[in-house]
């Protein structure tokens, strides 16, 4: 199991209420960038909670599995979502910010602290923050909301399977996989793919 130290240690400091937050598909060619936001007892966190590590260490079974216990255990859940268009408009690291903030806005509970995956602060936060590099590795809280953001975006994503399934979605996810590109050579940019991104906008051209 990850250590809790370091939110045991923030907890001990003055700030009882941590919200973990990650997001998930920044790198994609395709669909959302999803955010969520995660709030725990650290002092009640169960056996079967031990697993938790960052989503992509984790195999599809696995983080379904702890997507389900996250959300019966966790005090708080939130998610946020910038669709292709918001990320196309305004920037996968401004869109990634936005959804972050939406998790936020989804989530009961006012934190004390946020805890970020990653080298920059959210923007116009004005509540304390620390973000932590290598933090869904490293940081219990926001291992669990990376977990939480990649099985729902995952989930997204399998049912625009459906809907294009000339492009093997439930399969890649929207990365740039050689399945994916050669789809995109062959039919041409869908709906959801990101007009912005350099591989998608070359084709379009």
């Amino acid at each position: 199991m990850l250590s809790l130290s370091y939110e045991n240690e923030l907890q001990s400091q003055g700030y009882p209420i941590i919200a973990g937050i990650d997001e998930a598909g920044r790198g994609p060619l395709a669909g959302p960038v999803v955010a969520a936001t995660v709030i725990f007892n650290f002092k009640e966190i169960p056996k079967e909670l031990q697993p938790i590590t960052d989503s992509k260490k984790l195999s599809a079974k696995k983080r379904e599995k702890l997507f389900n216990l996250i959300t019966q255990h966790a005090l708080d859940c939130g998610v946020g979502i910038c669709d292709h268009q918001v990320i196309d408009r305004i920037n996968i690291l401004q869109a990634t910010f936005l959804a972050m903030k939406k998790a936020l806005g989804a989530i009961k509970q006012k934190p004390n602290i946020i805890l970020l995956d990653g080298n920059l602060p959210l923007p116009n936060y004005s509540s304390p923050q620390k973000s932590i590099i290598n933090g869904d590795n490293l940081i219990f809280s926001i291992a669990a909301a990376s977990i939480i953001a990649k099985v729902t975006r995952d989930r997204i994503m399998e049912n625009m399977h459906l809907k294009y399934p000339s492009y093997f979605f439930a399969k890649h996810k929207g990365y740039g996989t050689k399945v994916h590109m050669n789809a995109l050579k062959l039919y041409g940019p869908c709906e959801i793919h990101r007009k912005s991104f350099k591989p998608v906008k070359l084709l379009l051209k």
